[in-house]
């Protein structure tokens, strides 16, 4: 992105009118840059976020997930109020972890792991 500016500012400019338009494409070309890193960064990322919230809103008793932490386990209890489930990793071994940690469903996480 430095090239690009240091480009345009080194052009030679032909009068009062070349350096008008070395003005304009240089701001032509910083919305390009931004409209680019907005297209393919950051409205990606956005829509990524959605359907993971929408995923945890949708979560239910005897959901296989996966936490951020690895921990693969089965959904026996969600509390909406203080935002946490438990999940049972083994036999009676049950734990409490919040919602934001929980990261995919453990069918679909083996299926891409197969792939």
């Amino acid at each position: 992105m430095l090239l690009f500016i240091s480009l345009l500012q080194a052009a030679p400019a032909a009068g009062q009118g070349g350096q008008q338009g070395s003005q304009w494409s240089f701001w032509i070309m910083i919305v390009a840059i931004f409209a680019i890193m907005y297209f393919f960064m950051i409205r990606p990322q956005k829509k990524k976020q959605k359907q993971i919230e929408e995923f945890r809103r949708s979560l239910g008793v005897g959901n296989q997930v996966v936490t951020a932490g690895g921990l693969h386990g089965t959904i026996r209890e969600v509390n909406d109020a203080n935002n946490t489930v438990v999940l049972e990793v083994a036999q009676n071994v049950k734990i409490t972890v919040e919602k934001s940690s929980i990261y995919a469903n453990a069918g679909s996480a083996a299926e891409a792991q197969q792939k």
